[in-house]
């Protein structure tokens, strides 16, 4: 499975950047065209979570079940534990630059189950991957301290 990789600077600290990126409940209010994400299972302590989501294609809605771990507040992986693609998996990572400024690296792969061309289906990942970098930040952003 390809993946596809998006960096943006975000005027934040990394803990808020994490704490924005695990707030998986607030997700349909800046990522576009989530319609829910429920938590299914959650321990913050281990860094764990489950979270099922429903995902408006316009064509038709994708639901898909994801299981997300982190060992530091610096990264989440993630990997599709069920859904109506055959896969999706990837990370992000945070690097603090400075105090108050984090670089924010999202890389993912998803494997949606039918052929599309390669050239369409790379420009359809790579800019719905840069659209939800930019809500992140934008998110994080404009969580208060």
């Amino acid at each position: 499975m390809e993946r596809q990789s998006h960096t943006e600077t975000v005027q934040a600290t990394l803990q808020r950047c994490f704490e924005t990126v695990v707030d998986f409940e607030r997700y349909p209010d800046w990522f576009s065209g989530l319609e829910k994400a429920d938590v299914i299972e959650s321990d913050p302590d281990k860094g764990l979570w489950t979270v099922r989501y429903s995902l408006n294609m316009i064509i038709r809605t994708l639901s898909y079940t994801l299981s997300y771990s982190s060992t530091t507040p610096g990264q989440l992986q993630w990997t599709m534990l069920e859904g109506d693609v055959n896969d999706i998996e990837g990370s992000y990572d945070f690097v603090e630059l400075e105090p108050g400024l984090t670089e924010a690296t999202c890389r993912q792969g998803i494997d949606i189950g039918f052929w599309i061309p390669g050239p369409v289906k790379r420009g359809f990942e790579a800019t719905a991957l840069i659209a939800s970098v930019k809500e992140f930040k934008a998110a994080a952003e404009s969580t208060p301290a």
